[in-house]
C-alpha cells in the first residue's frame, strides 16, 4: 500500500495558496492506519526508548497507539491551560504571534530516552517546543517521528541535533 496516496490534499485551506495535508483519511482506513503504526513500530521496537511524547492533538493518536504496542508510557504535550497538574511550558512562533505548549512537570525523569511523535512536521515550531520541554526535565530525545513531512517549510532546521524520521514527504506540492 502506498500510504502517501491515502493523504487527502485540500487546496487553499486554511488560506489561499496553502495545500492542507489531511491525515484523517489514514485514520478512516483501517488498513492504512494499521500500516502506519506497524511501520513506526518496526522502526522503534529495538531502540532503547523509555517514553513516548505525543503532541496535541493528532500526535496523541499515533503516539498513544505506538506507546501501547511498545509497552511504554505515553506523555501528552498539550496546548496551554489544558493539563490539570503542575506544568512546564515552552513557547513557539506562529505565523502571527506566539503560543505555548505544556507538559506535566513530573512526566519525564532525568536520563529518560524519549521519542516524540506527531502527525506532521511543517515549520517545526511545536516539535521544537516539545524537544525543549523534554530537555528541561532532563530527558534526551532519541528521535522525532512524523507521518508526514513538508520539507519546503524547513521544520528540520528548528530541531538541531535531534534525528527526524517521517513516513512520507510532500515536497514542492
Amino acid at each position: 500500500m502506498n500510504l502517501k496516496d491515502k493523504i487527502r490534499s485540500i487546496p487553499d485551506w486554511p488560506i489561499k495558496g496553502v495545500i492542507f495535508r489531511d491525515i484523517t483519511t489514514v485514520l478512516q482506513d483501517p488498513a492504512a492506519f494499521r500500516e502506519s503504526i506497524d511501520l513506526l513500530y518496526e522502526r522503534y521496537r529495538s531502540m532503547k526508548i523509555d517514553r513516548i511524547v505525543g503532541i496535541d492533538a493528532r500526535g496523541f493518536i499515533f503516539g498513544a497507539v505506538l506507546a501501547y504496542k511498545l509497552n511504554l508510557s505515553f506523555i501528552p504535550v498539550r496546548k496551554k491551560g489544558k493539563l490539570p497538574f503542575k506544568t512546564i511550558s515552552a513557547e513557539y512562533d506562529l505565523e502571527y504571534g506566539k503560543d505555548k505548549v505544556e507538559m506535566h512537570a513530573d512526566a519525564i525523569e532525568k536520563g529518560d530516552r524519549v521519542l516524540i511523535v506527531d502527525d506532521l512536521i511543517a515549520t517545526g515550531g511545536t516539535v521544537a517546543a516539545a524537544v525543549e520541554l523534554v530537555e528541561k526535565l532532563g530527558g534526551s530525545v532519541v528521535e522525532c517521528a512524523f507521518l508526514v513531512e513538508l520539507p519546503d517549510l524547513k521544520g528540520r532546521e528548528k530541531i538541531k541535533g535531534v534525528p527526524i524520521f517521517s513516513l512520507m514527504a510532500f515536497e514542492g506540492e
